[in-house]
């Protein structure tokens, strides 16, 4: 058990220091549309919806119950990491498709990352138009 949290802790760590280190290599970007504003947009996309799958899997193998059916318990490692990888890009770009329901601690988590998937864009346009 002491392992899971060491592991969660560790990617809360990078997924931090991961944002912190892109956006500070991106801040001379400034007052209009670049490839480099564009694609920064995107990589933070993917580091978020990637550190909060690896959120979401090692909770799963702590034992913590997510989602509603159990997806992220059943199947094998791979499986339960895609299926972790779907309900994060899901939550964070906020489509909530309805085939999947968080559960317990999974509410709060999704809640997080949605608020954080809807304050991105906002973001962007902010240091577009700036």
């Amino acid at each position: 058990m002491e392992v899971h949290f060491l592991s969660l802790f560790f990617v809360m760590v990078v997924l931090s220091g991961s944002l912190y280190i892109f956006s500070r290599n991106y801040s001379e970007v400034r007052g209009s549309f670049s490839k480099e504003l564009f694609s920064a947009f995107i990589a933070i996309y993917f580091i978020l919806m990637l550190g909060f799958a690896l959120i979401y899997f090692i909770l799963a193998e702590m034992g913590y119950v997510l989602l509603q059916g159990e997806l992220l318990q059943t199947g094998t490692s791979v499986e339960r990491f895609l299926h972790a990888i779907y309900f994060s890009g899901v939550t964070l770009m906020t489509i909530g498709y309805g085939d999947i329901t968080p559960v317990g601690i999974g509410r709060a988590v999704a809640l997080i990352e949605a608020f954080i998937g809807f304050l991105l864009p906002a973001a962007f346009f902010y240091k577009l138009f700036k």
